[in-house]
C-alpha cells in the first residue's frame, strides 16, 4: 500500500448467486475488500470487476516506483502514497456461451446491490463496477453488422444503461489467437499486425487485422443500442507460448510486439480513428502452472515471463525503457533433474506418468508443445523431472518404483526445456513474492500508461 498505483479487484462468477439476493452480502464484500482498503496510505479502488481470473499483465520502468502524482484515464489527479483499485470486476465473461446461461440471471441484480453497497459506502462516485465480457457476447459477419445475441438482448440493454450512469466502461476480453485455434478455416496472417492477405472489407472500411475487426464489431454493437461513444477496456489480450501448433515464442512475440505498435500509433479502428481503446491489459503477467486446462493445453502458457521471472523473449512495451527485464537473484534449486532409467520393463510407467502429470504440469508434451516429438524415454523424463522439481527435488519423488533416477546432465533437448525449480526457503521465496507483487503493481501502472 502507499504507492501510488492503480489495481483491479475481482468477484469470481460463484459468488454472483449470493450477491445478487442479499445487500447484506454485498455490504459484507464491500467492506472487507473496498473499503478497508480506502484510507489514507492504503489502496485507491477505482474498480471492481465481476472476475474469474485476474486481469491486467505487463511491465514498466523501476524508476516509476515510489510516491507519485498522474492523471488516471478518467482524467482524475491521483494522489500520492495510495494504490488505486480499478473497476472491481464484477465475475468474468459471465456471459460465455459455453456456460448456458449459469451465471447470466446475477448479474444485474447483484451490481445493483453492489452499487448501492458502495454508495451506503460513500465510494460509488470514486470506484466503478464493470463486467468483464468476452467477445463472443457479440457477433457479425462484418463489423459494422455487430449486435449483441439475441438472447442477451435485453440484459446488455440493462447492463450498457448502468455502465453509461455510473460513467464505467465496457470491458471486453478479445483473444486472436482462439479464432485462429478453434477455426483450421481462420487466415493466420489476419490474426497479427504484419499486414494480410485476407483484409475484410467492410463498405469504405477495410480490416487488416482481427483485433481492429472484433473492436469494431463491439462498436457497432453499443452503436445500435444508442452508446456509441461508450469508453472501451480490453480486460484481457495476449497470445501463449506454448501447448499449441499456434502458440509459440515467436509468434507470441509477433503479436504482443504488433498490438503495442498499434496501439501506440494511436491511429484507432475504422469505426473509431484517432481513439484506441482506453486502456488494454495484456494477459498474462506469469504462467499458471495449475490453472484449468479445459480450453486447451495453452492456457498454462500465456505469461510473458515464465516461472522464475525470465522474459520469455524480447518485448518493447514503449515506455522508453527498452525490453522486459528479467528478474535477478532468483534462488534456484540445485542443477539436478530426474530422468527415466535405460530399461526395457517399462511396467506400470503409465500409472506414474499419470500421478505425475496430474501434480505437475505436463502439457507442453502433447500435440503442438515444444515438448511434443521428443521421444517415449524422453516424454517419461519430463514428466518423472516436472514432478521431482514440484517436490524441491526430493529425492523419494524421483523413484517411481525404481524407474527414475538423478542425473546432473541437462536432458533439455532443442527448445524442450527440462525445468529447474527454485527454492522455498522463507527468505528467497518471500523476497520474490514481494518483488512479484511490485512487478505486477508497476505492470498495472504500465498498461494503463501505454495506451494514453
Amino acid at each position: 500500500m502507499g504507492t501510488g498505483f492503480e489495481v483491479m479487484i475481482g468477484i469470481p462468477n460463484e459468488m454472483l448467486a449470493a450477491l445478487s439476493s442479499s445487500t447484506d452480502a454485498s455490504d459484507l464484500w464491500v467492506r472487507h475488500n473496498v473499503s478497508t482498503y480506502m484510507v489514507k496510505g492504503g489502496v485507491n479502488i477505482r474498480s471492481v470487476c465481476r472476475v474469474g481470473e485476474i486481469v491486467g499483465d505487463q511491465s514498466t520502468k523501476e524508476d516509476t516506483v515510489g510516491p507519485s502524482v498522474w492523471t488516471n484515464s478518467f482524467g482524475e489527479r491521483k494522489s500520492d502514497k495510495m494504490v488505486d483499485i480499478l473497476h472491481p470486476h464484477l465475475g468474468n465473461e459471465p456471459f460465455l456461451s459455453s456456460y448456458s446461461g449459469q451465471f447470466q440471471s446475477y448479474v444485474i441484480p447483484a451490481l445493483m446491490n453492489l452499487q448501492q453497497s458502495l454508495a451506503k459506502a460513500n465510494l460509488a462516485g470514486f470506484t466503478k463496477l464493470v463486467v468483464p465480457c468476452n467477445a463472443d457476447a457479440y457477433e457479425a459477419s462484418l463489423p459494422s453488422q455487430g449486435a449483441f445475441r439475441p438472447e442477451l438482448a435485453q440484459i446488455m440493454t440493462q447492463l450498457v444503461s448502468f455502465l453509461n450512469s455510473n460513467g464505467s466502461p465496457f470491458v471486453v476480453n478479445i483473444y486472436p489467437f482462439l479464432s485462429l485455434y478453434g477455426n483450421s478455416d481462420f487466415p493466420q496472417d489476419y490474426a497479427f499486425f504484419e499486414g494480410t492477405n485476407h483484409a475484410v472489407t467492410d463498405g469504405a472500411n477495410v480490416y487488416y487485422n482481427a483485433f481492429d475487426g472484433n473492436y469494431d464489431t463491439l462498436v457497432a454493437a453499443l452503436n445500435k443500442m444508442g452508446y456509441g461513444q461508450m469508453p472501451i477496456v480490453i480486460g484481457e489480450v495476449g497470445w501463449p507460448t506454448d501447448g499449441a501448433v499456434s502458440a509459440n515464442l515467436t509468434a507470441a512475440r509477433a503479436f504482443t510486439q504488433g498490438l503495442i505498435y498499434h496501439v501506440l500509433s494511436n491511429k484507432g479502428t475504422p469505426l473509431r480513428p484517432g481513439n484506441p481503446p482506453m486502456d488494454i491489459y495484456l494477459f498474462s503477467l506469469l504462467d499458471e502452472g495449475a490453472k484449468s486446462i479445459l480450453p486447451g493445453n495453452f492456457e498454462r502458457h500465456w505469461g510473458i515471463f515464465s516461472f522464475d521471472g525470465q522474459a520469455k523473449y524480447p518485448l518493447n512495451l514503449g515506455l522508453g525503457n527498452g525490453l522486459l527485464k528479467n528478474a535477478k537473484d532468483v534462488q534456484y534449486l540445485p542443477s539436478r533433474w530426474c530422468v527415466a532409467k535405460s530399461s526395457n520393463d517399462l511396467s506400470g510407467v503409465v500409472n506414474h506418468i499419470r500421478i505425475a502429470c496430474s501434480a505437475a504440469d505436463c502439457t507442453t508434451l502433447n500435440y503442438g508443445g515444444s515438448c511434443n516429438g521428443i521421444g517415449t524415454k524422453g516424454n517419461i523424463s519430463y514428466a518423472f523431472n516436472s514432478y521431482y522439481q514440484l517436490q524441491k527435488q526430493d529425492s523419494q519423488s524421483c523413484d517411481f518404483d525404481g524407474l527414475g533416477m538423478i542425473t546432473f546432465l541437462d536432458p533439455s533437448v532443442g527448445d524442450c526445456r527440462f525445468l529447474v525449480g527454485i527454492t522455498g526457503s522463507n527468505s528467497s521465496s518471500s523476497t520474490l513474492c514481494r518483488r512479484w507483487f511490485i512487478a505486477w503493481l508497476l505492470i498495472l501502472l504500465g498498461v494503463w500508461i501505454f495506451v494514453m
